[in-house]
């Protein structure tokens, strides 16, 4: 069987825009768009969309635009617009000339409305929001029509104007397109085209009082900007029809392809947008931003990398069908790539003291330590070695089970490019018997190497040194649901019962080498034995060091594909 690394991930729009190339359609040309909605954080399921489009773009010497669909103003907001920008950006993709907006359109559109009415395609329908909705049936039942469909032309000309000059409240009129209330496909049955909204739009400000709908501005800014190919997911495949109706009855510049793709699914998390929003505004997380989210923001903040997100969107391909990818793939191709790229450094999250009885008392060693240890030609750092040392409390258990090889009284470990450390006498709190302290001896013939007679230990165990270390928070992240799929929920719970009361642990009493005081926030580093770490952008200072833990050195992944493999 093949491995991973020669199977081609699927990818049927590929193989559809070649087909196009070869038949010289769009005279060879490949433009396509991403039209995020500026009301929100893009997410993971936006980041395999950017990666879709811009990378067809690219592979095919062709252009993406990123455009916004600004046409529902009440829930846009400039924050998002920057935010967005800087996503695209981050995750290394560039629209050059062609950041667009669909309010760029609005005068167009409003002409592509009056064309329709003349033509007896659309008209002003004045039944309220509800009575649309009873008017249009149901999936085994054809609509009926409006009684206002066969006003006249002049007449549906006339409202339209007085909607367009704010003459009209909200919800008294709409436009709406005459195709078929008897259609099987429900989009068909006289879709709205024109609502009166009589809010400030972030661009046009209280220009317009009344917006264009998604599926009439879609497609005719896409037509506009010659868009070739416009990818879409599997939740407008309905909408296709709509989209070729408007397109068709129009004299419009192009007639782009609309092809849906499924979504992205992703196990232990939510992406639905009113789900995010939901954690964001009932405060379960401390923001879009938060290292849990599955936001490009919060993964950026995380100390994701945007090689890990374009590798891991490759692997899953792109597929017609709906799935759910197990999050463990993403966290391995988040470690596969911080791997190669992360400082390793040595830092404890939980101290313990360790005093050297036998080390001179003000003696200080400089010991040098590489950053890469299969790779000493990428440099090291000096780090200090003292008296007195802080370990991993978990690496000393007192009376340890038959499998335990790290420190315990009498047993002598490695202490990573220092020496052979034995404990010796254990001390403990008088008042809760806890361990608060080991003595031990070091051997000085061992020093960043093996014993001279030959003698094995079986660990290795990081370190800092007391006088040196640097105090840091380290805030640890796990899953923020605790199943799966979070939706699957009994009867009256919502998805915010599966929300995982551990996916964040925050540990005050870290100390962390002193290279690290210097840390910056676009470095990824791996505290060896305990995972890829990096400082966190938003709360750390200088004066107070806060790191994220990106990624555990555990692969789960590979586990589940051993699984498999038996």
């Amino acid at each position: 069987m093949a491995s991973d690394e020669t199977v081609q991930p699927s990818n049927f729009i590929r193989n559809i825009i070649l087909e196009d190339i070869r038949a010289g359609k769009h005279g060879g040309q490949v433009t396509t768009r991403f039209p995020p909605e500026p009301n929100g954080y893009l997410h993971m399921g936006h980041a395999k969309s950017i990666c879709l489009n811009f990378g067809l773009a690219k592979g095919f010497g062709g252009e993406c635009h990123l455009r916004f669909d600004d046409t529902n103003p009440g829930k846009e907001d400039v924050e998002y617009v920057e935010s967005i920008q800087e996503d695209v950006r981050w995750l290394g993709f560039d629209w050059g000339a062609h950041l667009h907006y669909a309010s760029d359109y609005f005068d167009r559109l409003f002409e592509f409305a009056v064309q329709l009415i003349q033509s007896g395609k659309a008209y002003v329908c004045s039944l309220s929001p509800d009575e649309i909705r009873q008017y249009r049936g149901t999936l085994t039942e054809p609509g009926k029509n409006s009684p206002y469909r066969n006003r006249s032309i002049d007449e549906n000309l006339d409202l339209f104007y007085r909607m367009k000059a704010g003459e009209f409240e909200e919800g008294t009129h709409v436009l709406r397109a005459r195709i078929d209330m008897s259609s099987p496909n429900i989009i068909l049955r006289d879709p709205t085209l024109y609502r009166i909204r009589k809010v400030s739009h972030h661009r046009t400000g209280n220009t317009w009082c009344i917006y264009p709908m998604y599926d009439f501005t879609h497609c005719l800014s896409d037509s506009i900007e010659n868009i070739t190919h416009s990818i879409c997911t599997l939740e407008f495949e309905n909408n296709r029809a709509l989209y070729d109706w408007v397109l068709n009855e129009l004299d419009t510049p192009c007639h782009p392809q609309q092809i849906e793709f499924a979504r992205l699914n992703l196990s232990f998390t939510v992406l639905s947008k009113r789900k995010l929003i939901q954690l964001v505004d009932q405060g379960h997380v401390s923001g879009w931003d938060d290292p849990r989210m599955p936001t490009i923001s919060g993964m950026r903040r995380r100390g994701y990398t945007p090689h890990a997100i374009h590798n891991f969107c490759e692997r899953i391909g792109v597929a017609r069908r709906d799935s759910t990818v197990d999050m463990a793939l993403l966290e391995y191709c988040i470690r596969e790539d911080l791997n190669d790229k992360a400082l390793r450094v040595m830092g404890v999250l939980n101290p313990l003291k360790v005093i050297i009885d036998n080390y001179p008392e003000n003696q200080v060693e400089s010991l040098e330590a590489p950053y890469y240890p299969d790779r000493p030609e990428m440099g090291s750092r000096i780090v200090p070695f003292s008296k007195e040392l802080f370990i991993e409390a978990d690496d000393f258990i007192e009376d340890p089970p038959k499998k335990f090889f790290r420190l315990s009284p009498g047993r002598e470990v490695r202490l990573r490019y220092a020496y052979f450390l034995k404990c010796e006498t254990v001390v403990h709190d008088p008042l809760t018997g806890k361990v608060v302290a080991l003595h031990c001896t070091y051997d000085p013939e061992t020093r960043g190497g093996g014993a001279p007679d030959g003698r094995k230990v079986k660990a290795t165990l990081h370190w800092v040194s007391a006088a040196h270390a640097v105090p840091a928070e380290v805030r640890v992240y796990n899953h923020l649901f605790i199943k799966p799929d979070p939706t699957e929920t009994p009867d009256g719970q919502d998805f915010i019962s599966s929300i995982n009361p551990d996916s964040l642990q925050v540990l005050n009493h870290c100390m962390i080498e002193p290279s690290l005081a210097n840390a910056d926030t676009n470095t990824r580093y791996q505290f060896e034995r305990l995972g890829y770490f990096c400082l966190d952008s938003r709360d750390s200072r200088p004066d107070a060091l806060i790191f994220n833990r990106t990624v555990t050195l555990r692969d789960e992944w590979e586990k589940i594909k051993k699984q498999a493999a038996t």
